[in-house]
């Protein structure tokens, strides 16, 4: 059986994910406040976490960029009653892979739990291990070393990197990344990508102005090349 954490300070909604969460064979655990939630996310192993943004002690974004610095690897679905599209913009790029919008109904956010654990799992039974120019990922560590230095990336450049590996000679799109890094099809700007895009070229490439390994592809997006 899965087992998901619901950091929630709402007791209604709390009560009624947990209720419907075991309806469908989950293990649940409850924290009421952003500090909970973190210890107990920190110190236990989950299949998912459902972190709700407004938060006493410690708000969601503030978890999630906690839980990331510290490698949990976790996936984490953001809950936001807030309608600007920038929460949902830094929440995921603190390192949440997908968000859902209050109010919503149960079955949206089942849907959104089992493709985020179907998307993990293909994640880890894939390439463990590959290197190129000065370049080495190992994938189960996610750790990228350069002239065997760790480089320090973000969750989610660590996901693009890897995205981009994987589809070598391809040319990958910014809505394809941003469908597949972040989880939904629609985003309110592809510039996000082209900012992670500039930050791994910053660390992986021997001069980012000049890329010799992710490479533009003009009025398209991107393509990886070993």
């Amino acid at each position: 059986m899965k087992k998901i954490l619901v950091i929630e300070d709402d007791p209604a909604i709390l009560q009624g994910l947990e209720l419907s969460l075991k309806d469908e064979h989950f293990i649940v655990s409850t924290a009421e406040d952003g500090e909970k939630g973190f210890n107990l996310a920190r110190k236990n192993n989950y299949d998912i976490i459902i972190l709700d943004l407004m938060l006493p002690k410690k708000n969601g974004m503030e978890v999630c960029s906690l839980l990331r610095a510290e490698k949990v690897q976790t996936p984490i679905i953001i809950l936001t009653s807030k309608k600007d599209e920038i929460d949902k913009i830094i929440g995921l790029e603190t390192g949440a892979d997908d968000y859902v919008t209050k109010p919503f109904s149960t079955r949206e956010l089942l849907a959104r739990i089992k493709a985020v654990i179907r998307r993990n799992e293909k994640q880890e039974n894939e390439l463990s291990e590959f290197s190129f120019g000065k370049i080495n990922i190992d994938f189960k560590k996610q750790e990228v070393t350069k002239n065997k230095k760790l480089v320090d990336l973000s969750v989610t450049e660590f996901r693009v990197l890897k995205y981009m590996v994987e589809h070598e000679d391809q040319v990958v799109t910014r809505e394809i990344l941003l469908n597949e890094i972040w989880g939904y099809d629609t985003f309110p700007t592809t510039r996000t990508v082209d900012n992670y895009i500039l930050s791994l070229r910053k660390k992986i490439e021997d001069d980012s102005s000049e890329p010799r390994f992710i490479i533009t592809a003009p009025k398209a997006g991107y393509r990886f090349r070993k």
